[in-house]
Order: C-alpha cells, then structure tokens, then sequence
C-alpha cells in the first residue's frame, strides 16, 4: 500500500514555508533600511557622522548626538537665478537634494531658516517671514559684522583663525567656457525648495540670532551656496554662528564653491570644492554627509565624473 506524504514535508507545503520565510525577510529588511538615517525617532535625536581635521590636516570622525528641536538648518543663497550659468545650473540641480534634507529635518522639529541673500522682500508679510522680523530681540555674546559685501553685513576671514583659502576665486569663480557677465539676477530663493508656514526667512544676523535664543537652539547645520563665499561669510553663517558659540556644522556634498578650474591650484571644479571643505573642517567646524539626515546616498552632482569623491 502507497501512503500519502505528510502535509507538512509535500513539496508544495515546503515551497509555501519557503516563499513565506524570503517574504518575511524581504519585509524585515526593507523596515531596517527605512529606519536607517542617523536620527533616534523615540528620543528626537539626530545621530551625525561627523569628521573634522587636526592642525596638520589630519581627519578624524566623531559621532554627535543633538536633540532635534534645539537644532536648525540654515539654507544658504539657494537664489532662483544666478549671473554664472555654470554655478545656476548646479544650484538648479542641487535644489531637489536640499529640499529632500530640509524636509526631513523639518518633519523631526529642526527649526528650518531660508536665507536668500537681498531677496527676502518677496517674503514679506508671510508666516515664515513674520516669525523671524518678529522674534524678540536677544543681545549676541559677541559683536555683529558692521562691513558689508554684496548687500549684507559681512564675517571676513579671520587670519588668527585661519589661513587663506585654498582655491584662487580672486576672478569671481566663473567656470563657464564664455565668461558670464557679472549681472546679480536673483530675485528670490529657487521654487524648488518648499517653505513652509512653520519656517523662518531672513538674511539678517541679528534676527536668526534672536529666532535661535527664542527657542533655546545651540547647534546649527549650514548648507547651501557658495562655500568660498556666502557660506562662511554671511552674517548668519558658518563663521558668525561659531563665533556665536554654536555647535556648527556643513553638509559637504550639499555645498558647491565659485571656483574657475584654470585658477590656482588648477584642480577641477569638485576637487576644488572639497580643498574648500576641508579647509572648513580644519579651521572652523566638521561636516556632515546628507545621508546622516535622509538614508540616501551622498548627493553628486551630474558632471562630477571622478572615480572617488573626497567627501565621502
């Protein structure tokens, strides 16, 4: 007599557990990679890889713990145009990057200040613009800029601190193969950046030092445009906030630099621009990877063609 097969060893019912245990696998791992970005959700934190560099240049890595909602992020000069075609374009495909970070941050109680540059008018009336005129005033614990540079008060290098920039931007950074004619068009911040009611707008360095004291904020993360420049120059950027005595930090590949390749060091346009990062994490703050807030890869832009990039 021929006995059938046990249930639970047929072929079939083998395939099913099989299929069911890949399945559950599958979903486990696809949970895991959601959960991935740095930040602590249970606790509000953000958990950033950091890297700095000795005086000698050296890196090293540490890992920061910062409570969400005593942290903002500064967006830097994102304009709707620029008067270089090379460094619109690359601000154009930044964008959509930068929007992804700002979100994020945002859905996790970072406090998120847009700060275009002389073109905050457009803004005037809204929420976000509001909140920052609105903020109760607070004395900085050091001086302000007085000078100013394209149409700001402005924070010049600081030879005690740091030594001269590593990229030659004396020609205004035009990599273009035309030379763009340096004719200001931007308006306002590129629309691909959302702002949001809960935000802040403002190019003034006493107004987003009087929006951090009003809400007990001590660190900072800095991106935007240009390094060089804007980044570590404006009233309410990487210098100021550090002479501020706030915690400081740049998302590296959400930065670019105004930097023409046939000038000193003679580098091409990215590798000039991570010179400029490290400088930064020499002298003034670490940097950060974009990855640290969305659990994506590094951000690239589309013409950097080299084999490995220095920020990563």
């Amino acid at each position: 007599m021929i006995r059938a097969m046990p249930r639970e060893s047929s072929p079939l019912r083998q395939m099913e557990r099989f299929s069911f245990f890949v399945g559950l696998q599958l979903l486990l791992a696809a949970c895991s990679a959601l959960d991935v970005p740095t930040a602590d959700r249970e606790e509000g934190m953000l958990v950033l890889a950091s890297r700095s560099r000795d005086p000698n240049g050296r890196p090293s890595e540490r890992t920061l713990r910062w409570e969400a909602r005593k942290t903002a992020v500064i967006i830097v000069d994102m304009w709707d145009d620029h008067w270089c075609k090379g460094a619109a374009r690359r601000v154009g495909e930044l964008a959509g990057p930068v929007n992804d970070a700002v979100r994020e941050l945002r859905g996790r109680g970072v406090l998120a200040i847009h700060a275009p540059s002389t073109t905050v008018k457009p803004y005037e009336g809204t929420p976000s613009r509001e909140r920052a005129r609105r903020a109760p005033f607070r004395a900085t614990p050091a001086p302000l800029p007085t000078s100013e540079r394209w149409g700001t008060a402005w924070c010049w290098p600081d030879p005690k601190r740091e030594r001269v920039l590593p990229i030659d931007d004396s020609d205004m950074g035009c990599d273009c193969e035309k030379k763009c004619p340096i004719e200001p068009p931007w308006k306002r911040q590129i629309a691909a950046i959302e702002i949001r009611d809960e935000d802040a707008v403002s190019d003034d360095g006493q107004e987003v030092f009087n929006l951090l004291s009003e809400r007990g904020i001590e660190n900072v993360i800095v991106l935007g445009v240009h390094l060089n420049m804007c980044v570590l120059g404006r009233p309410f950027a990487i210098r100021q906030q550090v002479a501020l005595g706030k915690n400081v930090v740049l998302v590296r590949d959400l930065t670019d630099t105004m930097y023409n390749s046939q000038r000193p060091p003679g580098v091409d346009h990215f590798t000039g621009t991570d010179l400029v990062v490290e400088h930064v994490e020499r002298y003034w703050c670490p940097s950060i990877l974009s990855s640290d807030l969305t659990g994506r890869a590094p951000f690239r832009f589309d013409e950097d063609r080299r084999p490995k990039r220095g920020i990563d």
